[in-house]
C-alpha cells in the first residue's frame, strides 16, 4: 500500500476499524460525499470510500445518520416526517465532511451550524477503536468533532436533533441595478430580521454552473409564512431593476444538484480560484464597496455572502471549535484563474484586491478552503480552540493517522 492508493469501501463500523488498524501510519484519506478537496487525490495511502455506510433512521426527532450519506438523501427521508437538519446548500455534499467543518446553511439563522444540532456520533479511532461520543461521553472528543474537521478519527454514525418544520418560502431577487445599494439595504434589513430568515448575495460569471449569471439575493423563510417574507424583504423588492419570485417549496428542493468528479479522473477539473472566504463581524460599507467593485473589476469571478446571526449566535465561543461566533455574515470572492485568461500581472492584482478583503476577518472557514495550507490552519480557529484541539489530537491521534484534512498537528 506504500506505491499506489487503496480504495476501499467498508460496509460496517468494524471494517472501517480493522482497516485503520492495518494501515499502520500510512495517510488515511476519508470520503463521504466526495466534494472535499482531497476527494480526487489518488497518491499514496488508504482511501477509505464510506458510501456503504449511509443508513438514515429516524427516532422520533433524533435523527441516526451513517457517515456516507449525503444531505440530499437526509433532506428527502426526514421530507416525509416533517422534519429537517439545518445542512449546507448542495444535495449531493456528504454529511460527514459538511458537519466535521461546521455546516453553515440555509436555516444557520434559525437553528445554527450542522454541529449545533449534533449531539452524539459513533467514531473509529487512530488505535482502530469504535467509540460513543456526546456531551457526556468522550466529551472531549465529541467537542472536538463539532467544528475541528476530520482530524480526530472517522464518523461513521451521526447524531442529530432534527426540527419539526411544516414548510419553507423562498425568495429571488434579480438584481438589475445598484448592486452595492442592494446588499446595504439586505444588511440592514439582517439587522433586525426574524432569525426564520436567512439570506445569500450572488454574483456570478456565466461560467460557474452553481447559479445564475448575474447578481441575485436569495432567501429562506423557516415556515410557510410567504407574507412575513415578502414584507421583511420589501425594502429589497423596492429597488428599482430589482425582480422578486416567491415560491414555497420542499426544503429538500432547494438542495442544489453538483457533479462528484471520481478518484484520480483525468477530466479537466474546474480553474484554480485566487481568493477565499471569512467570517467578518461587520458587512460594513468599505467591505461591500471592495466585494462589488472586486466582482465588476474581474469578469472571471464570484461574490457570494450569507447572513449568520440568530442561533448561530446563540453558541457560546466554548461550547464547538466552530470560530467566530460574533460574526453576522459569510463573505467568499475570488478570481477563476483561467489559463489563457489570466496572466502573472492579473493573477497578482486578483490576490491583492483579495488580501484588502480578507483584512478585516475574523476567521476564515474551513469548509470553503479548497487547499491544504498547514500555515493557515490557526485562522480557522481562535487561538483557545486550537491550542485546546491540540491537547485531544494528541490524546486520541497522537501519530497523525488522520492527516488528510486541514491538518490540526498534535
Amino acid at each position: 500500500m506504500t506505491e499506489s492508493q487503496l480504495t476501499v469501501r467498508p460496509a460496517t463500523p468494524e471494517d472501517v476499524a480493522a482497516l485503520v488498524r492495518r494501515a499502520h501510519h500510512e495517510a488515511i484519506t476519508v470520503v463521504s460525499g466526495g466534494h472535499g478537496p482531497w476527494s480526487r487525490d489518488a497518491s499514496d495511502g488508504v482511501r477509505i470510500e464510506l458510501t456503504e455506510l449511509a443508513e438514515i433512521r429516524v427516532d422520533g426527532t433524533t435523527v441516526h445518520i451513517g457517515g456516507g450519506a449525503t444531505w440530499g438523501a437526509v433532506a428527502a427521508a426526514l421530507s416525509e416526517k416533517g422534519l429537517a437538519i439545518s445542512s449546507g446548500d448542495t444535495s449531493t455534499v456528504g454529511v460527514g465532511g459538511l458537519t466535521l467543518g461546521g455546516g453553515v446553511g440555509w436555516m444557520v439563522r434559525a437553528w445554527g451550524l450542522a454541529v449545533d444540532q449534533l449531539i452524539g456520533a459513533q467514531v473509529v479511532t487512530a488505535s482502530g477503536e469504535i467509540v460513543e461520543t456526546s456531551a457526556t461521553e468522550n466529551a472531549d472528543l465529541f467537542w472536538a468533532l463539532r467544528g475541528g474537521g476530520g482530524n480526530f478519527g472517522i464518523v461513521t454514525r451521526f447524531d442529530f436533533e432534527a426540527h419539526p418544520i411544516e414548510g419553507i418560502v423562498y425568495g429571488e431577487y434579480a438584481i438589475g441595478g445598484d448592486a452595492a445599494a442592494v446588499v446595504r439595504a439586505a444588511r440592514d434589513v439582517m439587522r433586525t430580521a426574524p432569525r426564520e430568515l436567512t439570506v445569500t448575495y450572488m454574483d456570478v460569471p456565466a461560467m460557474d454552473p452553481s447559479a445564475p449569471a448575474g447578481a441575485r439575493l436569495a432567501a429562506v423563510w423557516a415556515s410557510a409564512d410567504v407574507e412575513a417574507l415578502k414584507a421583511t424583504l420589501a425594502p429589497i423588492a423596492a429597488f428599482e431593476g430589482v425582480s422578486e419570485t416567491v415560491t414555497t417549496p420542499a426544503y429538500r428542493d432547494i438542495l442544489l444538484e453538483m457533479p462528484v468528479p471520481e478518484a484520480g479522473d483525468e477530466a479537466p477539473g474546474p480553474p484554480g480560484f485566487i481568493g477565499g472566504n471569512g467570517l467578518y463581524a461587520e458587512l460594513d460599507d468599505e467591505l461591500i464597496d471592495r466585494l462589488v467593485a472586486f466582482r465588476a473589476k474581474y469578469p472571471a469571478s464570484v461574490v457570494f455572502l450569507r447572513s449568520l446571526g440568530g442561533a448561530y449566535g446563540d453558541v457560546s465561543q466554548e461550547e464547538t471549535a466552530f470560530p467566530a461566533r460574533s460574526a453576522t455574515w459569510f463573505v467568499m470572492a475570488g478570481g477563476f484563474d483561467i489559463p489563457g485568461l489570466v496572466d502573472e500581472d492579473a493573477r497578482a492584482a486578483i490576490l491583492a484586491d483579495w488580501r484588502q478583503i480578507e483584512s478585516g476577518r475574523l476567521a476564515e472557514y474551513g469548509n470553503f478552503a479548497d487547499t491544504e495550507r498547514p500555515d493557515a490552519v490557526p485562522g480557522m480557529f481562535t487561538p483557545a480552540a486550537h491550542d485546546r484541539l491540540r491537547t485531544v489530537k494528541s490524546k486520541w491521534d497522537p501519530q497523525n493517522l488522520f492527516r488528510r484534512n486541514h491538518n490540526i498537528a498534535p
